[in-house]
């Protein structure tokens, strides 16, 4: 559950394919542990100010959530929180670190 990210576009927080399927998954391990509450957080590459960021990584964990919930996760076992550019996955400044760096983490609570 704690191992796959999932990735997003550049300036985007619309759910990939790829991400969906991720999504699903953990939507399985959540309804199979019902005690289980996790937070998505939302993370940005270093490119845009620090405002547009935290608020794009924002839409990002929220949008990670609606799918969830979508697939019947209570959005009580949900929280969201944004940190922008702020917590790299990776340092670089090339589009290998910044795909990298363009996610949702999930940690479980």
């Amino acid at each position: 559950f704690l191992n796959d990210d999932i990735h997003f576009e550049f300036d985007s927080s619309t759910l990939t394919s790829e991400a969906q399927l991720i999504l699903k998954k953990k939507a399985e391990w959540l309804q199979n542990n019902l005690e289980a509450m996790t937070t998505i957080e939302g993370h940005c590459d270093d490119r845009g100010t620090n405002e547009y960021n935290l608020a794009l990584g924002d839409e990002r964990a929220t949008s990670a959530k609606n799918f969830l919930v979508d697939l019947g996760i209570s959005a009580s076992r949900l929280t969201t929180i944004s940190y922008g550019e702020e917590r790299p996955a990776v340092l670089g400044q090339n589009e290998e670190a910044w795909a990298k760096n363009r996610r949702c983490r999930f940690t479980i609570n």
